[in-house]
């Protein structure tokens, strides 16, 4: 069976009026800060898929381990006719549930989202190939503002996984949770992973490593910035920077200028002072209880939470009330 085509809600003119509203809104504040979003060019995209397989970077191996050993019983549990994956990017790690809906049988639609075209058709046309059974539908869209174009009708579950929920404030996860719940049924199912809060040696590693891999995917954002916009950003006269907030309980990577300098970017000219920083990340950490609460506010119940071997990051299984 072949994909079908893509059903795009979101087009190149959406990605730029979206990244200069960006651009405006987040230099223009004190402090300053873009949203990480950005990061992900084709250059960007090749950079994370290396930050995933460096040692200190913990969560997509210890996600993994959860998914190989649950996803059988995930699939058991939730007895899904559609998988709905947001932000599906190459849905390597999905291939594990794909794998155990397949062996139980009675799976037959799966819907990545993803924002790149490219990305997307080549993940569908691929797994409509090793799944052929499969009913293979991508949308290209953005998580936060497409989720009413979700499929409707049988027994869904939607996964959002690699912990980037984390990526959003509290008050973009409380919308993101409703506006998700608003588009299921009760007794739709919700499969999220979060990385979990930890000794701060461990997490402040996977977001600064020794080979500056993760410091280079950081500053790429400087770079989407001078190609799409015709920025003059100096990358490398930003050095990265990787912090963990103890009250919040999340990381936050910034570039911190390493001199005064004076950007163009758009119409507008901005004013670095030397040793400024500008936020381009946060990545929340979670506890069981805080994520099952937050599930809660949003109208779903948390039935199963699982952790790794290690306990480094949690996937938690909700059904939708």
């Amino acid at each position: 069976m072949n994909a079908e085509p893509l059903e795009i809600y979101l087009e190149e003119r959406d990605l730029d009026r979206g990244l200069r509203h960006d651009v405006r809104t987040g230099l223009t504040a004190s402090p300053k800060w873009l949203p990480p979003k950005w990061f992900y060019d084709a250059r960007g995209s090749e950079l994370f898929e290396e930050i995933t397989r460096l040692p200190e970077y913990y969560p997509t191996r210890a996600e993994r381990a959860v998914l190989q050993r649950r996803a059988a019983e995930i699939a058991g549990l939730t007895g899904a006719k559609t998988l709905i994956e947001l932000g599906s990017g190459s849905s390597e790690k999905t291939r594990l549930l794909l794998d155990a809906f397949t062996r139980r049988g009675g799976l037959g639609t799966f819907v990545p989202l993803d924002v790149s075209v490219s990305a997307l058709r080549q993940s569908t046309e691929q797994i409509a190939t090793d799944y052929p059974g499969l009913r293979v539908r991508g949308i290209v869209g953005d998580f936060t503002r497409h989720l009413d174009r979700m499929p409707t009708g049988g027994r869904r579950l939607v996964v959002f996984l690699g912990g980037t929920i984390g990526n959003l404030l509290p008050a973009e996860r409380a919308a993101f949770l409703a506006a998700t719940r608003a588009g299921l049924e009760a007794g739709d199912w919700l499969l999220i992973g979060t990385d979990l809060v930890k000794d701060p040696q461990v997490v402040v590693p996977a977001y600064d490593d020794a080979a500056g891999v993760t410091a280079e995917f950081n500053r790429n954002v400087l770079r989407v910035l001078n190609r799409e916009l015709g920025a003059d950003f100096e990358p490398e006269a930003f050095d990265h920077v990787a912090l963990w907030d103890a009250e919040r309980e999340w990381i936050e990577m910034r570039l911190r200028a390493r001199r005064a300098m004076r950007v163009r970017v758009l119409d507008l000219s901005v004013d670095f002072a030397a040793g400024e920083e500008l936020r381009t990340e946060v990545s929340a950490k979670f506890r069981p209880a805080g994520i099952a609460a937050e599930l809660t506010g949003a109208g779903f119940a948390a039935e199963q939470h699982w952790t790794d071997p290690e306990g480094l990051f949690g996937v938690t299984l909700a059904r939708a009330d």
